[in-house]
């Protein structure tokens, strides 16, 4: 009966660290960061060291946060990670100085997604060299960046197969806006083994779009919607590259509740509105996609920086 009990008994503590790894990154970032660290300290070496941040996503998490807990918190995260990180999703960086450390411990990071970020073309030429293992990328939503960084990007990161680029309709509405057509063209010259490229509502034109189109060979989709000044032939583009999806650039507005619009600074509260809704019907295939836009009005539901008022976490990185 004795050896039963014993045979029973789940040594959670002994596990490998690299197994206790894998089963932590199920949880929350709270729980990881807050509740499992206190349960031994076999769990807490592991939760403090790479093993559960070789993936690293607290887009959701950055929603109800400020630009300074999420600076400190991706500094945190990727100190943890030990240059092992292959994965980064992170929104709402406030400065180019977070990106240059991302960048100094990019060394491995595969995956990288950056939306409604408040960072310069400058800082990406300075480090895009650092970023040459990138194959998936995303800066929707940067409203200062262009061309320029898309450029150093592409020249650098040559394993880069996914662009995502995608913008909100009030800022391709914006006056002071004239023309993102640039960024088309650093596309079409710098990112020729795209397989996947979204550009939903940039202020392009059909000439950059078919640069595109016959300089990216390896296009599988294309996500043109709501860029109104584009202008296609799906049937002749079938013909021609049969292998490629295009959606757009046509999108139909089905539901649309209020929102506000405030342009003043569109690195701040750009997308203070509530969300849009859209219904696109391809023209060939009548097949319906919905397209959902952030609003920025998560009310409470971002729960701010863990604490543990025990110990006074968090400690700095």
């Amino acid at each position: 009966m004795e050896e039963e009990q014993v045979s029973d008994h789940r040594c959670w503590d002994e596990l490998l660290p690299d197994t206790l790894g894998i089963i932590f990154c199920k949880l929350s970032l709270q729980e990881l960061l807050t509740v499992v660290p206190r349960v031994c300290k076999s769990w807490e070496k592991v939760v403090n060291g790479p093993y559960c941040w070789r993936e690293i996503d607290i887009e959701e998490w950055c929603n109800g946060s400020t630009p300074e807990n999420i600076d400190r918190m991706v500094r945190m995260l990727l100190t943890r990670s030990c240059g092992s990180l292959r994965k980064l999703y992170v929104s709402e960086l406030h400065g180019d100085p977070i990106f240059s450390f991302i960048a100094d411990n990019a060394s491995s990071l595969q995956m990288l997604r950056l939306s409604r970020s408040d960072i310069t073309d400058d800082v990406i030429e300075r480090e895009a060299e650092k970023f040459s293992n990138i194959t998936s990328l995303d800066l929707s939503y940067c409203c200062k960046l262009g061309a320029r960084a898309l450029e150093a990007m592409g020249k650098k990161c040559r394993l880069l197969s996914s662009l995502t680029r995608n913008m909100h309709p009030y800022y391709t509405e914006s006056k002071e806006i004239l023309s993102q057509d640039e960024e088309a063209w650093a596309i079409a010259s710098t990112m020729q083994k795209l397989k996947q490229l979204e550009i939903a509502y940039l202020l392009v034109e059909t000439e950059g779009v078919m640069e595109i189109i016959h300089k990216c060979r390896d296009l599988e989709l294309l996500d043109v919607r709501g860029c109104w000044d584009v202008r296609i032939e799906h049937k002749e583009i079938e013909d021609k590259f049969p292998n490629l999806k295009i959606l757009g650039p046509h999108v139909h507005y089905w539901n649309k509740t209020h929102w506000e619009y405030m342009m003043s600074d569109c690195s701040n509260s750009l997308y203070d509105s509530d969300d849009m809704l859209f219904d696109y019907e391809d023209d060939d295939d009548d097949e319906q996609l919905e397209l959902r836009f952030y609003d920025g009005s998560d009310g409470d539901f971002g729960y701010g920086w863990p604490l543990d008022h025990d110990r006074g976490w968090p400690a700095s990185p």
